[in-house]
């Protein structure tokens, strides 16, 4: 391990990283990501970047937020973009830290492209999606071999905060056996009715992850005509993961953290013993 640890990149003067801060759980960090953490002399970071992790960065290292909040005040993303190309051209090692993967509805590669524009030298980290480790540690897989060979991941709102245009609903409830939607919480209604009209069932299994991977995680186990009745009534609050899907039924077998908890697990979730047995 210690040669491993020794043989990581040295954070160049000048440079910019961006890297994956991953769902929320601090061991869930990459070695790369410790690594940048603690060479970095400037730290931009996001609204879902946890202190835990923030605390990883030497106490002389300059903290600068630039997280993005739907509904609001938040950062321009070109001053963004821009004030990482100038921390760089003042000869500083310039960490953003992004919640997540940075490239998976994290606008890292707009960022990226601007430091190609401007002639910075830069490197990508990625990190562990919320999309995937985070339903994870919620004992729900995004694909299983008995459920889907296809997953979908797909962001909640548009640019402009609205429901996301341009997706062809149709074509979406029909092919995609798993949905996973991000920041999605203000429109799951109208997302949930625009599947339902398309050909879903309405007791299709869907699960919200609040919190994912952090000591206040909770989630909520309903279907999709009732899915947004019922995150009102629990009063859950982003950031959240919503699944939609038979894997979500997995999760009576493979809540990992309830079992330690004391909860009996399902060997057989899908119930396909008993219909091999019946049938």
């Amino acid at each position: 391990m210690n040669t491993t640890l020794k043989a990581l990149p040295v954070f160049q003067p000048g440079t910019v990283w961006l890297v994956g801060a991953g769902p929320g759980d601090p061991g869930l960090l990459t070695l790369h990501a410790v690594n940048a953490l603690q060479q970095a002399d400037v730290l931009v970071y996001d609204a879902l970047v946890g202190e835990a992790v923030l605390d990883l960065a030497p106490a002389d290292c300059e903290r600068i937020y630039a997280g993005k909040r739907g509904g609001r005040p938040s950062p321009v993303q070109a001053d963004i973009s821009q004030r990482l190309v100038r921390l760089a051209k003042e000869g500083k090692r310039v960490l953003r830290l992004k919640g997540g993967d940075p490239f998976v509805f994290g606008r890292g590669g707009e960022e990226a492209l601007s430091l190609v524009a401007a002639g910075v030298p830069f490197r990508i980290v990625p990190g562990i999606s919320a999309g995937i480790g985070g339903l994870a540690y919620a004992g729900i897989p995004v694909t299983h071999r008995d459920t889907n060979s296809a997953v979908t991941f797909l962001t909640g709102h548009g640019v402009g905060g609205e429901v996301p245009d341009g997706i062809d609903w149709a074509a979406l409830a029909k092919g995609s056996p798993v949905i996973v939607l991000y920041m999605a919480l203000k429109h799951i209604a109208a997302i949930a009715g625009a599947l339902i009209e398309h050909g879903r069932s309405p007791s299709e299994p869907v699960a919200v992850v609040s919190q994912a991977t952090l000591p206040a995680q909770t989630i909520l186990e309903t279907c999709l005509a009732r899915c947004a009745e019922e995150v009102t009534a629990a009063g859950i609050e982003p950031p959240c993961i919503v699944v939609i899907g038979e894997v979500v039924r997995l999760r009576a077998g493979l809540d990992w953290q309830g079992a330690a908890e004391g909860r009996e697990l399902d060997d057989d979730p899908l119930g396909l013993r008993h219909r091999r047995e019946t049938g």
